[in-house]
């Protein structure tokens, strides 16, 4: 047991941190009626709820904009090595590049990047 008793003694010591804050933001937050609370100088009220769900077309676009990313990720690494691999990382990154490429063709073609 006492392997564990840094890790206990931090996982208490935690727990009451967390505690200690909820209780003093439940303590100390002002009240204030709902009309005051309205949102200053930000425009009109909202007319949704703020977990409403969003369009389908939306992951689309997620998926895309990730596929880009992951393609920079791998595109950094490889212009730092690309010198000492020679003419097969090239290839490579020009057959990586043509699967991303289907992909925004498909996206594409389902109509992921339009707007209405």
């Amino acid at each position: 047991m006492q392997d564990y008793a840094g890790a206990l003694t931090l996982l208490l010591l935690v727990g009451a941190a967390i505690a200690g804050v909820y209780t003093a933001g439940l303590l100390l937050a002002v009240h204030r009626d709902p009309l005051r609370a309205a949102p200053f100088s930000g425009g009109l009220l909202p007319t949704e709820h703020p977990l409403s769900r969003y369009h389908a077309r939306w992951y689309a676009m997620t998926l895309v904009f990730l596929a880009f990313d992951l393609e920079m990720l791998f595109m950094y690494p490889w212009a730092l090595v690309v010198a000492q691999v020679g003419p097969s990382a090239v290839v490579e990154m020009f057959g990586f590049l043509a699967m991303l490429l289907v992909g925004v063709v498909y996206a594409w073609r389902e109509g992921a990047f339009r707007w209405a």
